[in-house]
């Protein structure tokens, strides 16, 4: 067992050393007159699994105010929607907008809606995107809604490897041209949300005949190439009325109808105004930021080692594993790092020591009352983890609330604010992780303990 612990260890810090190294890291150097030159990237992951590929890139993501990016305007053509489905109709475009930027592989994108002398608009701000053609093509195109029967293996191992779900990829024709309409609706003996839909005469004949050849089967039903629904296949369904089932809130199911009524981007829009826009912060003012934090990283480090002792030096080497660790988080999410963002972080390496500072106080409590160090280290294990979790579960809390996972209207909706709310929480668990976990097994380690 001890020995599957330290293999695991091994693989893990190599894993953690792989994601972090820097981009196009050039290595210049002479050995033995041999010269050696090379470029160092994070690692990559391009690999199949069971049909699936796994395409994964692990790099550092900057936002617009650290990097720029492309600010792009739409206006909607809001004609053709009744007064009081306006507001709908633009939240739903912008909550697909920003689904589709994400899939462009733009993460915290800036995405609002603007009324001007009457007009509806929307604003997107991209940062690090200068492929602006094809985002702007991605953003306005009409989604598609589709659906897909099983494709026919080509060989015995994929037909049995390869998850039912995965073999959807066989077009049968049928699109969202031919939903006649979809509308919320709910399942009568569950009560849970539903999407149905009835089909023009042409769709009810391809429908019909797409359920007659996959009777045991399931058809796919994708949206914008994502899959909405797979159900299985009963019976022959004609009358050209079907259901989109799902895990679905009432809210996500009637915006999913309306999109459907219009394509999937529920009203038109165009782009009337473009433009590439510089970071907002000047490469000055980022460099006193990282230099802010090191310093503070630094002071962190010193007071430890100062006021602890050896105790220090090993919270100071738990905090430095603690960055690593955070930082390949950060990268294998991702996590876009703007300013408010880098601010959470350097907020939460001084929390950081927080777990270590209860531990060891009340590890000094106990040796004051004359018990040894090893008895005196368990009990104040003991003891602080009450006080730690309550901490941190109230810092966790509150980042919660400020990143409004569940779009709240009356919570922050901001990018930046989230930012801030994710990288304080990724940081506050990992420091959990690391000031208790990491710091015990290196106390243990260093004194000899069992």
């Amino acid at each position: 067992m001890r020995i599957f612990k330290i293999i695991l260890l091994t693989l893990t810090t190599l894993l953690i050393i792989l994601i972090n190294l820097p981009e196009n890291w050039r290595i210049n150097f002479k050995v033995f007159n041999q010269k050696v030159d090379f470029i160092v990237n994070p690692l990559k992951i391009d690999i199949k699994i069971f049909g699936l590929k796994i395409k994964k890139e692990f790099k550092t993501y900057l936002g617009l105010d650290l990097k720029g990016g492309s600010s792009l305007v739409f206006e909607a053509d809001t004609k053709k929607i009744k007064e009081e489905d306006l507001e709908d109709a633009l939240n739903s475009a912008r909550d697909i907008i920003e689904k589709r930027v994400n899939f462009f592989g733009v993460s915290e994108p800036q995405i609002q809606t603007l009324k001007s002398q009457g007009r509806y608009r929307i604003s997107v701000d991209l940062p690090g995107i200068t492929d602006v053609p094809s985002a702007v093509k991605l953003i306005g195109q009409t989604a598609q809604l589709s659906f897909k029967e099983e494709a026919p293996p080509k060989d015995q191992k994929e037909a049995t490897e390869t998850p039912i779900f995965l073999r959807l990829t066989k077009e049968t024709g049928l699109f969202g041209k031919d939903v006649k309409k979809a509308q919320l609706t709910f399942d009568q003996q569950t009560g849970k949300p539903q999407v149905a839909l009835s089909f023009t005469d042409k769709g009810a004949d391809l429908f019909a005949k797409i359920t007659e050849r996959n009777i045991g089967k399931p058809v796919g039903i994708f949206l914008d190439q994502s899959l909405l629904s797979a159900p299985l296949v009963q019976q022959k369904i004609e009358g050209g009325n079907a259901v989109i089932t799902g895990n679905f809130t009432v809210d996500e199911a009637k915006k999913l109808a309306i999109s459907i009524n219009s394509g999937a981007l529920p009203l038109p829009i165009k782009l009337v105004q473009q433009k590439n826009i510089g970071p907002t912060l000047g490469a000055s003012e980022v460099r006193k930021s990282v230099y802010a934090g090191l310093i503070g990283l630094s002071l962190v480090i010193l007071f430890m080692i100062f006021y602890y002792g050896k105790l220090g030096i090993i919270a100071s080497l738990a905090l430095l594993i603690y960055g690593a660790l955070s930082l390949a988080i950060f990268r294998t999410i991702p996590v876009v790092l703007t300013l408010p963002g880098v601010a959470g972080f350097i907020l939460s390496i001084g929390m950081a020591v927080d777990s270590n500072i209860l531990i060891f106080e009340r590890i000094k409590e106990e040796l004051r009352k004359g018990k040894s160090f090893e008895i005196a280290f368990n009990l104040g294990f003991g003891r602080a983890i009450d006080a730690i979790k309550d901490a941190n579960i109230t810092t966790l809390t509150v980042a919660f609330i400020l990143f409004n996972p569940l779009n709240w209207e009356f919570l922050p909706q901001f990018g930046i604010v989230r930012g801030f709310a994710l990288t304080l929480a990724i940081g506050v668990a990992t420091s959990l992780f690391t000031g208790v976990v990491i710091t015990k097994r290196l106390i243990k380690f260093f004194y000899k303990l069992r």
